[in-house]
């Protein structure tokens, strides 16, 4: 039983090893892909065509537009606000929320609108209903079972080890004796 432990040691320590080896052969062709990368030439940058002059909004446009821009997301930066980003969807979205002030439309329906063209991810809050519950509840649900689980494997006993055979106590008692 003993031989059996050691020898399922040596093949975890060699797994061990080789894992290593593969992960520093890794991180090696990682690091030499990266370089021939910066190497190549980048390509041509294309200029875009100049935007045409906006004319300013009222205050009370501007207001309104600050308030919406900051509650839209960037379908491309994703982490940013429709407001922040310099992503060319962005430019255009913001043209298109820009139309729709002028043309009178309420925050709400400017809303109604872009959800309905980009769906739910293009809001930073959006509204609690049942496609939603996994966006909003999900991490929630997450922790308490992983709660659960961490509660369930504390609680646990550990298991008693078998007890030692008579063989193995003798083995014992000789390394034990001067």
């Amino acid at each position: 039983m003993r031989q059996d432990r050691s020898f399922a040691v040596r093949v975890m320590a060699c797994a061990l090893a080789l894992c290593r080896g593969a992960g520093l052969l890794g991180a090696i062709a990682l690091g030499w892909c990266g370089w021939a990368w910066a190497q190549a030439p980048l390509p041509a940058v294309q200029p875009r065509a100049p935007l045409q002059a906006e004319v300013p909004l009222s205050t009370q446009a501007q207001a309104r537009w600050n308030h919406i821009a900051s509650e839209l997301r960037c379908l491309v930066c994703q982490n940013e606000s429709l407001a922040s980003s310099s992503a060319e969807l962005a430019v255009d979205l913001r043209r298109e929320v820009r139309g729709l002030i002028d043309k009178g439309q309420s925050d709400a329906e400017i809303r109604a609108f872009l959800v309905s063209r980009y769906g739910d991810f293009v809001l930073y809050r959006p509204e609690i209903k049942p496609v939603t519950w996994m966006l909003w509840f999900g991490p929630f649900a997450l922790l308490l079972l992983a709660l659960g689980v961490a509660l369930r494997l504390m609680r646990r006993q550990p298991a008693a080890p078998p007890p030692l055979t008579d063989r193995e106590r003798e083995g014992v008692r000789q390394l034990l004796e001067p």
